[in-house]
């Protein structure tokens, strides 16, 4: 009989050592995760980065804005305590393109001049230039018309309005 007494309440402390373990583990890991919460709150690098703690290891997801934040990052989870590893599943977000350069648009004076060298070998045709717009008008054969309108977009007008008759 005292055997088995001894061998219950052995068991019993088993059982509560392991669970005042257990639930130890679980309130470390809920703690690691406010502090957590807490230098999102403070550290705009943290943003867009979600964390799940288990065991003391935390793992974070998202996107980090360069690499510096990421590295940064990093180094603050791993200075909470009960913090044992931080693996970082995160990724850096490729930089933004450069701006686009803007649209050169010729001046009227010197635009109407080169189009005039431009329809000059084209008898039959005649052009007018307003504010960067290049109006055609007369007539012109087919086989020519592509060599002049290449000719005219080289010149880097706003519009070519094609009001000519092909023959």
């Amino acid at each position: 009989m005292k055997k088995t007494t001894r061998c219950l309440l052995t068991a019993v402390m088993i059982c509560i050592a392991s669970s005042i373990l257990f639930f130890s583990c679980g309130n470390k890991d809920a703690s690691i995760l406010a502090a957590i919460d807490s230098k999102k709150k403070d550290m705009k690098e943290m943003s867009g980065i979600t964390a799940s703690v288990d065991k003391g290891v935390v793992t974070l997801s998202g996107e980090y804005a360069n690499a510096d934040s990421k590295s940064m990052c990093e180094q603050s989870v791993k200075g909470i305590p009960g913090v044992k590893q931080v693996v970082d599943n995160c990724t850096v977000a490729p930089p933004p393109p450069p701006p686009s350069a803007p649209v050169v648009i010729a001046a009227d004076d010197p635009l109407t001049k080169d189009v005039a060298d431009a329809i000059k070998d084209y008898p039959g045709v005649s052009a007018t230039v307003k504010d960067g717009e290049v109006t055609l008008n007369g007539d012109i054969k087919r086989a020519s018309l592509q060599k002049l309108m290449m000719s005219l977009h080289t010149l880097k007008p706003k519009r070519i309005n094609n009001q000519l008759t092909i023959k």
